[in-house]
């Protein structure tokens, strides 16, 4: 404690008080030294201990210690930080000459990331959020990735990893969507509005992606009638009951405001036509042509007024005249968009998805039905194979084709589904990351939780819709199989990666509105050509991934031309009818 006296011609004098257990505790000489230190060191004290050759001992060690540290790179005049676990601003700083990637996702303005991945969350609030997914707020996100492709063998500037190669995106070419109607079309259009005495009635059967084609071909027939589409009738559902019907799962107004041009949609027959006997046509022939549409059609719709139409699927040739085929990707690709509330839940779902960076979508078809309609066996054990086979002889008419075919013969044929473990095996042969986000479309599979066991064991973050959904989100679909399928598409398409363990109707519609937004990623199994190898149990695991990577170079969603191979969906290979690039342009 100090106290000083001030006054304008003494000059300032300080006391130290010290405490007695102090001063008895030191000998009169130390007391006297502390009193009375000398001001100066002398000359002859200073070489005094420059001739001690305990200083030179001390001074040699001295010295080759800190040299040492020197060798292993610790800096030992950089004080330490006084919080360990802080991050250095220094990170984001990446070297000039290195590629850096920015991703910006603009619904937001929070700019959040995974460490793990070379993302930094940073907050105006915090510094840094761990949570396992991040609700949806259209006022607080943004996304900002950083990843230095300097990394790539296999250093990184302290947390920053290098992205891995299974996300790269094929090039595209350049395509993009071209829907240039001809003069003719345009012409006839308005001769199409301006009817008045034809209606087209249609219903259609299966599940959400099945109805969804029959709407597209049937949008298809009524503009080759030239006749005014009632809203299509969603045929109750015997599997699942669904009793949903258009306008719960897709937006009316919309499908309307976007075929205005095309093709008139009303919701109802007019009075007029209410008492009119709809003529009824059940035996379409496969794969019909627009000739054969309007013989058949043409003069009873003509006479009748009203034409009601059932069971469309794969009744319209794949094969049409240019402009009908930009009108199935109109209506497949623009008109037919989810209900507002679908949209928005599958949105929210993608996001979280997404908010640890990019993620995998997996279309699988475990379910019961599906291995007693393909004729093929789940794999998960002899008791379950028997429940198959005993469903499968009960009730011989739902195996779908080629009765004949053994179980072994199919797989070899690559008409079986992938279970989970062929999955695993493929994914980690493609390079997946083992700590890649995995979405996972589809029913209940056969066998529960079992069946998927060794998909999560290799791929620990594996989650449906309802792993993602909070309490109560999905509670007003949950008897609704179609409106949950939806769910599955939004989600599923969104994705950075997509992958079907089989084909069908979603796997297909998928894969062609991939490839007209842009050619995203969709990994094609090849399951014929692949097959072998997984039944090789002697193969290397090295050799069989460089097998396994060969037959897929060109199955990753490389744009494709529909026209290389006949009968093929323009709504599954848009190219070159509905896509163009600057070396491809139609009109």
């Amino acid at each position: 404690m100090c106290a000083m006296e001030k006054s304008k011609n003494r000059k300032q004098q300080c006391y130290i008080s010290v405490p007695s257990q102090i001063i008895n505790s030191l000998s009169s000489s130390s007391l006297q030294s502390l009193l009375l230190s000398p001001k100066k060191t002398t000359k002859s004290s200073s070489l005094k201990h420059l001739k001690n050759p305990r200083f030179w001992f001390l001074f040699l060690f001295l010295f080759g210690f800190l040299g040492m540290l020197r060798m292993y790179n610790f800096e030992p005049l950089v004080p330490f930080s006084t919080n360990p676990c802080e991050i250095s601003h220094g990170f984001l700083n990446l070297d000039k000459n290195s590629e850096t990637h920015l991703r910006l996702s603009g619904k937001s303005e929070k700019i959040d990331g995974d460490l793990g991945r070379g993302e930094e969350k940073i907050s105006q609030q915090e510094s840094l959020t761990k949570n396992r997914f991040l609700n949806s707020d259209s006022n607080s996100k943004t996304h900002l990735r950083v990843v230095d492709k300097s990394e790539k063998t296999g250093g990184n500037l302290g947390r920053v990893e290098e992205k891995s190669v299974f996300w790269e995106q094929p090039d595209g070419l350049g395509y993009r969507p071209c829907l240039d109607f001809g003069k003719q079309y345009r012409k006839w259009s308005g001769e199409i509005m301006k009817d008045r005495r034809k209606y087209l009635m249609v219903v259609v059967a299966g599940g959400m992606n099945q109805q969804r084609n029959q709407i597209v071909d049937a949008v298809v027939i009524a503009r080759i009638l030239g006749a005014a589409l009632v809203v299509p009738i969603l045929q109750v559902n015997v599997i699942w009951g669904d009793e949903s019907e258009f306008s719960d799962i897709f937006d009316l107004d919309h499908f309307k405001s976007v075929l205005a041009k095309d093709v008139r949609i009303v919701s109802s027959l007019p009075s007029t036509h209410l008492m009119s006997r709809p003529v009824e046509e059940k035996r379409t022939p496969l794969h019909v042509s627009p000739e054969w549409i309007r013989a058949r059609y043409l003069r009873r719709l003509r006479r009748d007024g009203v034409l009601l139409l059932r069971g469309l699927d794969s009744r319209l040739s794949k094969d049409l005249p240019s402009d009908l085929q930009k009108l199935r990707c109109k209506v497949a690709f623009h008109a037919l968009k989810f209900a507002p509330q679908i949209l928005q839940l599958g949105n929210m779902l993608t996001e979280r998805m997404r908010s640890k960076g990019p993620y995998l979508a997996l279309h699988l078809r475990l379910e019961k039905d599906v291995w007693v309609r393909t004729g093929c066996l789940p794999g998960l054990s002899q008791e379950y194979d028997e429940i198959i086979n005993n469903e499968r002889k009960l009730r011989p008419e739902l195996l779908t084709s080629r009765s004949n075919m053994t179980y072994h013969d199919r797989k070899l044929a690559g008409l079986c589904p992938l279970n989970a473990v062929d999955v695993m095996r493929l994914l980690k042969a493609l390079g997946a990351p083992k700590d890649a986000r995995i979405f996972w479309a589809g029913g209940n599979p056969f066998g529960g939780k079992e069946a998927l066991l060794p998909l999560s064991r290799e791929f620990p973050h594996l989650y449906n819709k309802e792993d993602l959904a909070l309490p109560g989100e999905l509670e007003p679909f949950a008897k609704k199989a179609s409106v949950l399928a939806a769910i599955d598409y939004i989600v599923s398409e969104n994705s950075d990666v997509f992958m079907p363990s089989h084909g069908g109707n979603m796997g297909h519609a998928i894969q062609g509105h991939r490839a007209y937004s842009g050619h995203r990623k969709t990994i094609t199994p090849n399951k014929r050509q692949m097959v072998t190898h997984f039944l090789n149990p002697s193969l290397p695991e090295q050799e069989f991934n460089r097998i396994i990577l060969d037959l897929h170079k060109d199955s990753l969603g490389q744009p494709e031309l529909r026209t290389s191979k006949a009968g093929r969906d323009v709504t599954k290979y848009p190219i070159p009818e509905c896509m163009c690039n600057s070396t491809n342009m139609h009109t």
